[in-house]
């Protein structure tokens, strides 16, 4: 046995040790037919996000259209760093924004700090179809999950009546932008190819 083999040998089982304690990157995503038109799903909720958090007083009792904005910002803040389009030109500030964000809304709506996103998302979005519907027991059965640690009815008071949320704002704002700088790569590209 070579002494490259034996030190392969012996460092194979560290490694993949190493390996098991790594947490996978947490994961989501939308429906199929959601924001049909968009181009892509993330590019879509981004543009949302940052359309309705701009203009927050429009959500003031739209419990529909709140549930629908703060699904958006769960899926952003968990697609985005994984997008590979969208890591090209995705800033670690925009990140750290989206994290800080995530924490307000979660509290602001009551829901548990390490709910799994894909969770969050597919309650709010089932609660905004049944409001949409007019069926508010349907919504409140949507939000009958440990992650919507307020309950079902005061989860839907506060979608009705959500506070100011600077951060998610913020964060919204600055998602768009990292997707227009996304956006300016290839424009960047072509121009240089024709001036060769």
């Amino acid at each position: 046995m070579t002494q490259k083999r034996r030190a392969l040998i012996l460092v194979l089982p560290l490694a993949f040790a190493a390996c098991a304690g790594v947490t996978p990157p947490e994961t989501a995503t939308l429906p199929s037919n959601y924001l049909l038109g968009a181009g892509d799903p993330t590019r879509g909720a981004v543009f949302a996000a940052s359309g309705t958090f701009a203009r927050p007083a429009q959500l003031q009792g739209q419990p529909a259209a709140a549930a629908r904005a703060l699904a958006n910002m769960e899926y952003i803040t968990v697609a985005l760093p994984q997008d590979p389009l969208m890591t090209i030109r995705l800033d670690g500030m925009t990140e750290l924004q989206l994290l800080a964000a995530r924490r307000e809304w979660r509290s602001a709506l009551g829901v548990a700090e390490g709910a799994p996103a894909q969770g969050v998302i597919d309650g709010l979005l089932a609660a905004e179809a049944a409001l949409s519907a007019n069926e508010p027991g349907r919504a409140g059965a949507a939000l009958a999950t440990p992650a919507f640690t307020a309950g079902p009815e005061a989860t839907l008071a506060r979608l009705a009546a959500l506070p100011p949320l600077p951060q998610t704002a913020r964060a919204a704002e600055m998602a768009r932008m990292s997707l227009d700088r996304q956006i300016e790569v290839p424009r960047d590209m072509s121009s240089r190819g024709r001036h060769r």
